[in-house]
């Protein structure tokens, strides 16, 4: 059984061969198995990459750990949505969640970041019951419990 906040992360590869740091969520059977957690949300953060190697500016990882915080803090409260992944590399950081309702979702998001400056985010929604994009990423790099 996977412990509550049970995170992987593990490096990949971009399509064009940048390094890209992946960190997935475990535990989320709870969420996976309520048919209602069909919608997926990507939030996208768009950086400099400078001399980084792809990777964010030590400023710029400040900002976004701040707000991984915030979004963590604010669903806890109230689990209309859970994290499910992030991406960072290739000049960008993308937070997955799956959530029941983008309209609850877009109120929790900007609760969770009220106390923050203004952030350059773009979001996407789609459907996803299935849980396949979860699924893809686990299959891309999860490490495995041990290894």
């Amino acid at each position: 059984m996977a412990e509550k906040n049970d995170w992987w992360t593990c490096p990949t590869e971009s399509e064009d061969g940048r390094m890209i740091m992946v960190t997935g969520r475990r535990d989320v059977d709870s969420f996976r198995n309520n048919p209602r957690f069909n919608i997926r949300i990507e939030i996208t953060w768009r950086y400099s990459e400078s001399a980084t190697a792809g990777m964010p500016d030590l400023p710029t990882s400040e900002m976004m750990q701040e707000a991984t915080d915030a979004l963590n803090a604010e669903l806890a409260k109230d689990p209309v949505a859970v994290m499910t992944g992030i991406f960072t590399g290739a000049g960008e950081r993308n937070w997955i969640f799956y959530t029941l309702s983008t309209h609850i979702f877009n109120k929790k998001l900007n609760a969770a970041l009220a106390e923050l400056p203004a952030l350059p985010l773009e979001i996407y929604a789609e459907n996803d019951p299935d849980w396949l994009e979860y699924d893809e990423m686990c299959d891309l790099a999860e490490i495995s419990p041990g290894e």
